[in-house]
């Protein structure tokens, strides 16, 4: 089995030794993404809700790069610093994604990549 790499330039650039995306057997496993703005690699202005669609149109964006769709996703991972925006969270995902959703996991934790307060990933199959 081989891996590939997915780049998207609509979606922030790799700020460590990681890829976007990588593909391999059927599946797309995407990076975390956080609410960075691809264009200014700056935390989008605005408030938790904000930052929440941000974290989307990231993922949004390298499923495209992939070949899909977020509804593809089968697994997202999404990960805060306050679970009280667990119901946010809730609220955006159903912009995003439909029936049947994927499996999901909302992890509480003490810090994110640049202070942000929250960031996700995905497994896709395609």
């Amino acid at each position: 089995m081989s891996k590939k790499a997915i780049h998207s330039d609509n979606a922030p650039a790799a700020i460590g030794t990681y890829s976007q995306a990588t593909t391999a057997g059927g599946l797309v496993f995407l990076s975390g993404q956080i609410p960075l703005v691809p264009e200014t690699m700056e935390i989008v202005a605005g408030d938790f809700e904000a930052r929440a669609i941000q974290v989307f149109e990231n993922l949004k964006a390298v499923a495209e790069a992939a070949g899909g769709n977020l509804n593809d996703a089968v697994k997202i991972t999404v990960f805060l610093t306050d679970l009280g925006n667990f119901s946010t969270v809730n609220a955006v995902m159903e912009r995003y994604l439909s029936e049947p959703y994927p499996a999901r996991a909302a992890v509480g934790v003490a810090s994110l990549p640049k202070g942000v307060d929250v960031e996700a990933d995905a497994i896709l199959a395609i």
